[in-house]
């Protein structure tokens, strides 16, 4: 039974990561083009999210964990829209560095992470039940 727990324990690890990971990944999708009204000012940088390895004492079992949800700070894109309200002195208004196509991407890759962490959670309880039913 102590191994179907550490299936879960890893499963769980892995649907909070991947849930957050879609989080980010949404509000970046959400501000593409979310750009700044102040003359000049930065529009909304695009969000990246890393992962780290965790050991757990009690099971031995390899977890994942957040470490970090930074900023990304590459560059902003310019276009020529002198009317635009954040428009600087020359016309030129900064863009969000978020590349849809990438962060759609991102998202699929998250998504069938989670259902694949989702299945393994779900077929540990399946075992465990199963195991409940052979003892009785």
């Amino acid at each position: 039974m102590d191994s179907l727990s550490s299936i879960s324990k890893i499963a769980s690890s892995g649907l909070r990561a991947q849930g957050e990971r879609m989080r980010v990944v949404s509000e970046n999708v959400a501000n593409a083009n979310s750009t700044s009204n102040t003359p000049g000012g930065d529009p909304y940088r695009r969000k990246t999210i890393a992962f780290n390895e965790l050991l757990d004492d009690l099971s031995g079992s390899s977890l994942v964990e957040i470490t970090d949800i930074e900023r990304d700070m590459t560059d902003f894109t310019v276009r020529y829209e002198p009317q635009h309200p954040g428009a600087d002195n020359n016309g030129y208004v900064k863009l969000p560095n978020v590349n849809p196509l990438i962060e759609m991407s991102n998202m699929r890759e998250a998504s069938r992470s989670y259902e694949a962490n989702l299945t393994m959670l779900e077929q540990a309880r399946s075992m465990r039940t199963q195991l409940i039913d052979l003892l009785e």
